[in-house]
């Protein structure tokens, strides 16, 4: 599986509308997990909300998008993040764009093994573009294991 880029959106507690509204446009099949599915909802409030929502269409397009709880920053207009994301057989070429993004930035989430069991890391390059970086490993959702 090559590598892919992808768009990753966040949202202010309407990730699930969202979503389902970009499904009924472009159809494909759209998968959803919570901050509860994943347990990582560090409050209450959280618990429902999208920590990660994924729509690979018929066309080849994939759109991934979360809600933005209330402890992280929610910016419309900054409200994207690039998401670079393949299979363990192109790890090599992930890291090294990651090595490369990496020059000058602010890493916010090294590159190291995640609870889904890839391996993930988010930075903001020297550009203020905000990437994520996901090498797939144990199936989990958005994990391209």
């Amino acid at each position: 599986m090559p590598a892919t880029l992808n768009p990753y959106i966040s949202f202010k507690d309407n990730a699930r509308d969202a979503m389902t509204f970009y499904q009924s446009v472009f159809g494909g099949e759209l998968t959803i997990s919570t901050f509860d599915d994943l347990h990582a909802a560090q409050d209450a409030s959280e618990g429902p909300l999208v920590m990660h929502a994924q729509l690979e269409t018929p066309s080849g397009f994939t759109l991934m998008a979360s809600d933005t709880p209330d402890r992280m920053e929610y910016r419309p207009g900054n409200n994207f993040t690039v998401s670079l994301s393949g299979a363990p057989d192109v790890a090599d070429e992930l890291r090294g764009y990651w090595d490369k993004l990496a020059d000058g930035a602010e890493v916010t989430m090294p590159l190291e093994k995640a609870m889904w069991g890839a391996t993930f890391g988010m930075l903001t390059d020297k550009f203020g573009i905000a990437w994520l970086v996901n090498i797939g490993g144990a199936s989990a959702p958005g994990g391209d294991a």
